[in-house]
């Protein structure tokens, strides 16, 4: 047995809602198996991992019960002794590489970091590993990737070099907490085959941290349930998925998106549309140091209509031109040609003092929250500064920020709270009512679901479409999930290289894609449970 966990308690900082992170844990994962570990935020699942590797904050601890690697107490095992096993007996990737990787340090550099530490041998051997390794992660040109610095790499990229400094040593156990969250479809799914292929050859053991269903389906043996520090439910991975015991684990399966559509009306848009973008296009300008120029076209004549009530989905890899386009329709960066109206008002050459009494017809939910909202202005605050922005007075907007408060489901005494007192679900709620406090015809969501777990994204969803209906909304919905492009959007536009390669209405574009692009998409996609 590699790993073994004996009813592990890892307690909190007494004055909580919970006293233990983890209560009664145990578990055992096998030579050569993966274990997934799946539940809501808050479910203790990123707790056991960093109490596995002996990373646990200092205000939590470690109780009672073990941690066996390979029989060897872990609990018991000094620092000194447990920076010795990191990298050798077992490794971590992160869910954000960009916090895993030292900006300042080249990736070659940081990978022989490790090797310096861990191994006495001569710096030609360490570099042939290096460059061995960023080969076997499928790394394109491995000595340009050696000598890059992360922010020069995608995240794709970037993700592969924190899995070669975890792999690179030959660990028996890999432990991923949300390695591919933030990742499309198709970067996603060569990380799990990359995954799996180091594993079948260097038979370790992997404890794989998810909330996404589809990707338990594809690589998981067992599967662990966990809900507020306890063990739900364990099994294998088809009792856990197709017959699950455990009225939790149903709930948390009955949230999981379907790739199937469901049957939307296909009644004639009427009006004039709220967002229109006709052969939109963006030019970047690039001179190097000798005063060379070259031009990189991000988007390529992109048309789109937003009606009122109708929700259009932007799918597509990273790179592919959906944010760009969504910062042009915004007008958060200038296009370089092409037209684009708010309401039938051209937009696309107005001055941005022009522009600013109108900003109010368009807002924008991001992806993050946490970067989105002023961490130092209260709710009430953050929202009134909108409203007040454009005309209301101070009653009147107090007035409107407690009715959004409730329209998004949460208490008025939230107003008076700071966005660090709330979970990400709820904050995202909180950015949804801030944008709704501009009274916007059109809401952008960028992302605004993909980094939630399965139950506050289903949350979430519920809320859009509830909004947009009583609202009458026009709504641009931005995703690499192609399941929640399935169940919110009335059509959905397929981007590749900068342009559209094919868009329609939902239900007909998932049933019969056309494109290659668009079908290689499509079969990239997670396992559908139903």
């Amino acid at each position: 047995m590699v790993l073994q966990i004996k009813d592990l308690t890892v307690t909190l900082p007494s004055g909580g809602d919970r006293p233990c992170a983890i209560e009664a844990v145990s578990l055992e994962i096998e030579a050569g198996k993966t274990l997934c570990v799946v539940g809501e935020s808050g479910s203790g699942k990123s707790v056991m991992a960093t109490a596995v590797i002996g990373l646990l904050p200092q205000n939590l601890v470690a109780k009672q019960g073990q941690i066996l690697l390979q029989g060897e107490s872990l609990l018991d095992a000094g620092e000194k002794r447990l920076r010795s096993l990191r990298g050798v007996l077992m490794g971590m990737v992160f869910q954000e590489p960009m916090t895993a990787l030292n900006p300042v340090m080249k990736c070659g550099a940081q990978i022989d970091e490790l090797l310096r530490a861990h191994t006495n041998w001569p710096q030609q051997r360490r570099q042939a590993e290096v460059l061995d390794i960023l080969a076997r992660v499928k790394l394109p040109d491995p000595k340009r990737m050696a000598n890059s610095f992360p922010h020069q790499l995608s995240g794709g990229q970037r993700q592969r070099i924190v899995i070669a400094m975890a792999m690179i040593l030959k660990p028996a156990l890999l432990i991923c907490d949300e390695p591919t969250t933030a990742l499309d479809v198709t970067t996603q799914k060569e990380i799990l085959r990359l995954i799996k292929q180091l594993q079948l050859e260097q038979g370790c053991s992997v404890l794989f941290i998810t909330h996404d269903m589809g990707v338990v389906a594809e690589i998981a043996d067992q599967v662990m349930v966990m809900h507020q520090g306890k063990m739900v439910e364990f099994g294998n991975k088809h009792q856990v998925l197709f017959q699950p015991a455990k009225a939790y684990t149903q709930k948390l399966l009955s949230s999981v998106p379907s790739m199937k559509p469901p049957p939307m009306s296909t009644e004639k848009k009427l009006g004039l549309p709220l967002l229109e973008a006709s052969k939109l296009g963006k030019v970047y300008h690039n001179h190097d140091w000798l005063g060379r120029g070259q031009s990189t076209q991000a988007l390529k004549n992109a048309s789109l209509a937003v009606h009122a009530g109708e929700t259009v989905g932007i799918v597509g890899e990273s790179g592919s031109g959906k944010s760009t386009l969504a910062r042009c329709l915004i007008r958060l960066i200038d296009p370089s040609f092409g037209s684009i109206r708010w309401e039938g008002t051209e937009i696309a050459g107005l001055t941005e003092r022009a522009l600013r009494p109108l900003r109010n017809r368009v807002q924008v939910v991001f992806q993050d929250p946490n970067r989105s909202l002023n961490p130092r202005l209260t709710v009430m605050q953050s929202m009134l500064e909108g409203a007040m922005n454009f005309g209301w007075n101070q009653t009147a907007a107090e007035a409107l920020a407690v009715d959004l408060i409730q329209q998004v489901h949460l208490p008025v005494d939230s107003l008076h709270r700071y966005p660090s007192q709330f979970s990400g679900g709820q904050r995202q709620r909180i950015a949804i009512a801030r944008a709704l406090a501009y009274r916007p015809r059109v809401l952008l969501a960028d992302e605004a679901v993909s980094a939630l777990d399965v139950s506050v994204q289903a949350q979430i969803l519920k809320l859009l479409q509830d909004l947009q209906n009583s609202l009458q909304l026009g709504m641009v919905f931005i995703t690499h999930d192609l399941r929640v492009a399935a169940q919110l959007c009335d059509r959905v536009i397929v981007m590749h290289q900068g342009e559209i390669v094919e868009q329609g209405l939902t239900a007909d574009l998932y049933r019969n894609p056309m494109h290659p692009y668009t079908q290689r998409l499509f079969e990239s996609a997670p396992a559908d449970l139903r």
